[in-house]
């Protein structure tokens, strides 16, 4: 069984989904039209996602978290 990674970081917001999503494309040298193709989905989609804009459907969102390998984990906050 392997180690799971560290977070990538908390999500209070669109903004920080975005971030994230952002940072996993480029690191694993996608353009967003890459993307995009991939998803089969709109670049205009993937540019709305990464700047953060709330009103995305969240299905496509999760679509797109899996094709970039990452996963959403709920969890309580500590106290």
């Amino acid at each position: 069984m392997t180690n799971p990674k560290p977070p990538l970081g908390n999500i209070q917001n669109a903004m920080d989904l975005g971030k994230i999503a952002a940072s996993q494309r480029k690191a694993q040298g996608l353009t967003q039209s890459d993307l995009a193709g991939l998803a089969q989905t709109g670049t205009r989609f993937i540019s709305d996602l990464e700047n953060g804009k709330g009103t995305v459907q969240f299905d496509k969102v999760m679509h797109i978290l899996n094709l970039l390998g990452l996963d959403v984990v709920i969890m309580d906050r500590e106290s």
